[in-house]
């Protein structure tokens, strides 16, 4: 026996070969409960899915979804199901197949931080309107992009849903789920909000404030009668100009509105209680929107997980950031921690004169990956003008008394079904790459302008940037002051890979000991179909 073969055993980096089977499950649904009780695109999606699987020689282990779940959120019962039957499944389960990426969800970092941590299990996701072999960095990069437009296009139908919101707001009709101390009750079709049996107490509680009560006092007396809640939810409540009557929210853009809901209390009695409140003299204040400390909570402790708020000391006037959890002593100076995340930005910011030759890059990298997509899509465009033809010449003929009317009818009904089923199916073929070079855009910009717009914008702009680019927060150790992350959002690695490339600058994110691996330098603006490499952690 050869020395080799003794000391194989010993040798590190031996992969073990993944065993591949050919089972998957099936997710559909849709957005709406209006949408599943006609069962729109429920049908479609699961037949296209069973196509799918039958052609590419699937097993269906079994289906998931078939029913309404809003997907900005990965909190949905089916969609947690599934997830929890393709982690215990006996049988490895390879794929999980869904009509579009959409479909799985339109969260896009929980979509992309979701499908790398199934793709550790061996789980792959397919779109059947979007095929991507994620099995290659590139292809990954793909579905990466398709579930950050996924999630540019919910915005954009939030905002258009939002305008709505606030023209109602304006009208004094409260919109959401009532707070605490009403119901909301039908009248003559009319959506009304009453005070219940809560509220009688909640009136109380205010009237007891204005009697100068103090606020445990007060939780007690309520505790007492049944109706427990937190010292903060007391405040919160206090402090809720709902209850006289008028309405505040973040779209009324710093507004108060009369609203059309019943009073608590009155107006002079909610200011009373303010002002006492005002007054006090013991306790503490809480300032939620800080823009001394724009990462607090978006910090995490690297030594228990827990999130980090802002402090300040009063003697020196110096603010820190701490671990919110007792005994924890994991604490940092914010000037430091602010001019490591400048410097991380730094390091994503991308060079402006860089920034057209990325676009096309980005551009004819995804149009290529979606090329068969593309096609489909100009093949429904045409079968729509062709069905589109047969109606306008089936109205001729019958103007023109060729046919009867029961043969109108009946085929004008055929026809416009016809055109109804692809025009849904061409609007979620298409949707993934309507405003394409506006996303781009989007994204471009946003690295262009890092740090500017980090440094010079108020706390909320600011939470926002730093979720958009790390939607996992960023953690600190104090034993070792370091920092790391464990997820950056693809297209922004993508970016900023291809920017430290062309600029020969590739040093990766040392702040947060992170390197890219096997960079490759671009040679121009045609489609890159190798190189697209991950972050990796060097910790």
């Amino acid at each position: 026996m050869t020395d080799d073969i003794l000391f194989e055993r010993f040798a590190k980096g031996t992969r073990k070969a993944r065993l591949l089977s050919n089972s998957c499950v099936i997710y559909t649904r849709v957005s709406t409960k209006e949408q599943a009780d006609n069962n729109m695109s429920l049908e479609t999606q699961k037949k296209a899915c069973e196509q799918f699987a039958l052609k590419n020689k699937y097993g269906i282990l079994g289906y998931f979804g078939g029913t309404y779940e809003s997907a900005k959120t990965d909190e949905r019962k089916e969609f947690n199901r599934m997830l929890q039957f393709v982690k215990k499944s006996k049988d490895k389960i390879s794929c999980i197949i869904v009509y579009s990426v959409d479909r799985f969800s339109r969260s896009g970092g929980n979509a992309i931080y979701i499908t790398e941590q199934l793709k550790k299990q061996g789980v792959m996701v397919q779109a059947v309107t979007q095929p991507a072999d994620t099995t290659t960095p590139s292809g990954s990069l793909q579905q990466n992009i398709q579930f950050i437009f996924s999630e540019y296009d919910n915005q954009l139908r939030k905002d258009k849903c939002m305008a709505g919101v606030k023209e109602a707001l304006l009208r004094g009709e409260w919109c959401h789920h009532p707070p605490i101390g009403y119901d909301s009750i039908q009248t003559n079709g009319e959506r009304r909000l009453v005070v219940n049996e809560q509220g009688k107490l909640l009136r109380k509680a205010f009237l007891w404030k204005a009697e100068g009560i103090g606020a445990e006092e007060i939780r007690r007396k309520l505790a007492a009668m049944g109706l427990k809640l937190y010292p903060q939810k007391i405040a919160y409540i206090l402090r809720n100009p709902f209850y006289c009557g008028m309405i505040a929210h973040d779209a009324l853009e710093g507004k108060l509105v009369e609203g059309k809901h019943e009073k608590l209390i009155s107006k002079e009695t909610f200011l009373k209680v303010n002002e006492i409140i005002s007054q006090r003299t013991q306790g503490y204040t809480v300032k939620h929107e800080n823009n001394d400390v724009p990462l607090k909570n978006f910090l995490k402790c690297g030594h228990c997980d827990a999130n980090m708020p802002g402090y300040i000391v009063r003697k020196k006037k110096l603010w820190y950031y701490k671990c919110r959890r007792r005994g924890c002593s994991n604490n940092k100076s914010a000037k430091e921690l602010h001019d490591t995340f400048a410097a991380i930005l730094g390091r994503i910011e991308m060079d402006g004169q860089y920034k057209e030759l990325v676009k096309e890059q980005m551009i004819r990298t995804y149009h290529k990956h979606n090329k068969a997509n593309e096609e489909n899509t100009l093949q429904m465009t045409k079968q729509l003008n062709e069905v589109t033809t047969k109606l306008e010449r089936l109205e001729e003929r019958y103007i023109l008394e060729e046919i009867s009317q029961e043969m109108f009818v009946k085929y004008q009904s055929k026809f416009k079904e016809e055109a109804k089923e692809i025009s849904q199916k061409l609007e979620k073929s298409s949707i993934q790459v309507s405003n394409l070079e506006e996303c781009v855009d989007v994204v471009l910009n946003y690295t262009v302008h890092l740090n500017e717009m980090w440094q010079s914008g108020e706390y909320r702009e600011r939470q926002k940037l730093q979720y958009l680019l790390f939607p996992k927060g960023i953690y600190y150790n104090k034993k070792t002051n370091e920092c790391r992350t464990t997820e950056l959002r693809s297209p922004f690695l993508w970016i900023a890979q291809q920017s430290q490339a062309l600029s020969k600058n590739k040093v990766g994110i040392p702040e947060l000991n992170l390197t890219y691996s096997n960079l490759v330098v671009l040679t121009g603006i045609e489609p890159v179909t190798q190189g697209f490499s991950v972050l990796r952690s060097t910790d």
